[in-house]
């Protein structure tokens, strides 16, 4: 193997660590409100000669980009980076290092905690992302736990210790 291409005595194999979605519980209202008009449509059916069934290409319609938008944003978290790709026609990959993580964390509002459900708001020092949020994921405290872990793992491999620096005190 070539000197220029020698792994490195620091790199490590990447590997994930957790891969999920957004849950579809988010969209709750969203879902109710296309079943009213759903039923609207149909209850219409016998005023309007069948005319209102065309009104259920609305409900059927938003239910199905509400679904997919949902569906098509993946997180994924590695021992070396955080990645949210997300997008039905145009896709992002939003890619974090894990060493820039200066704090995290956990929200349980009490709709998503009935069905196991959170979010992780995740600070950064990245400039292009200095906040990442995590929404409405399944085992929240797991993945919560896994990511602090994954946290300090890839600052302990790669040496890096976050610094505060409070700008309102003058210097000493």
């Amino acid at each position: 193997m070539p000197d220029d291409i020698a792994p490195s005595s620091h790199s490590t194999v990447e590997s994930v660590l957790w891969r999920g979605h957004t849950s579809q519980w988010v969209n709750f209202w969203t879902y109710l409100f296309c079943i009213v008009l759903a039923i609207g449509a149909l209850a219409g059916i016998p005023f309007t000669g069948g005319l209102s069934a065309i009104g259920l290409v609305i409900p059927i319609a938003w239910w199905a980009i509400a679904w997919w938008l949902i569906r098509s944003t993946v997180y994924e978290l590695t021992t070396q980076r955080l990645r949210i790709s997300r997008g039905i026609l145009n896709r992002r990959l939003e890619e974090l290092e894990l060493y820039r993580v200066k704090d995290y964390v956990m929200e349980q509002p009490l709709f998503l905690r009935l069905f196991g459900l959170g979010h992780i708001n995740v600070l950064t020092s990245d400039l292009s992302t200095p906040t990442v949020t995590l929404r409405a994921i399944p085992q929240v405290a797991d993945v919560r736990e896994k990511l602090r872990n994954a946290v300090q793992s890839e600052r302990d491999r790669k040496r890096v210790r976050e610094l505060d620096v409070d700008e309102t005190q003058p210097p000493v």
